[in-house]
């Protein structure tokens, strides 16, 4: 019976464990300041995307998927 409860006390434990998972919106005003941002540099982005768009033969490449054939 013991053995029930605790099996059934640490289900309960690991479910609600991740349930505050996310972003509060007081958190978001550190979320949005440019040192977090992915790319911070435009010109480190635009060189980027070109040597990608070169070597993959496609464009693009960074909101869809695809492969470096170009047939969608």
């Amino acid at each position: 019976m013991k053995r029930t409860v605790g099996v059934g006390a640490m289900t309960i434990l690991l479910c609600t464990g991740c349930s505050s998972m996310g972003v509060e919106p007081w958190e978001r005003d550190v979320l949005a300041k440019q040192e977090m941002q992915l790319t911070t540099d435009e010109i480190e982005a635009a060189t980027d995307d070109h040597i990608y768009f070169s070597k993959e033969a496609s464009s693009g490449g960074r909101g869809f998927g695809g492969g470096g054939c170009g047939c969608n």
